[in-house]
């Protein structure tokens, strides 16, 4: 007869920070492909932070960055140019930063009840603003555009 511990019945939160300070920053094309390229190399950053795969803070953090990598393709893209990804964890935050070139083009205020069930687009910061703890945007001070950032609190696991 063997004796088994009893399984934790859900995470509990503690004082102690979960992570050592990490960062992440790459500029990627501002194309549907280089969008894609930076929600993968987000998740691959996140599993290497201790965020394992398929877990819902790993879900929630990787669908923030598609959908503000995905804004910036669509509403941010000037040609030539390329956008930002930075990520950056510490204690039990982890902040995403896009940055476009696009100053003129500002996100606006989630709103569900604009989001038009029938379109296929207008819900992205609607999911930013229900994913994350926080988000808003800032312009830059180094040249033209704008930096999206939504910051998502990482429960203990």
């Amino acid at each position: 007869m063997t004796s088994r511990k009893p399984l934790p019945v859900r995470p509990v939160r503690t004082t102690r920070p979960r992570f050592p300070w990490h960062h992440f920053t790459m500029c990627f094309s501002s194309t549907p492909r280089g969008a894609r390229l930076a929600r993968r190399l987000a998740g691959e950053r996140l599993d290497a932070w201790g965020v394992p795969y398929g877990g819902d803070a790993h879900d929630a953090v990787t669908l923030t960055v598609a959908e503000l990598c995905a804004n910036a393709v669509r509403h941010g893209h000037v040609s030539g140019r390329d956008f930002r990804l930075r990520l950056s964890a510490e204690g039990s935050a982890i902040r995403v930063e896009v940055t476009d070139t696009r100053g003129e083009r500002l996100p606006a205020a989630a709103d569900t009840a604009s989001a038009d069930q029938e379109s296929e687009g207008g819900r992205g910061l609607v999911l930013v603003a229900a994913l994350a703890d926080r988000w808003g945007w800032y312009p830059c001070a180094d040249g033209p555009g704008k930096t999206v950032w939504a910051v998502l609190e990482v429960v203990s696991i």
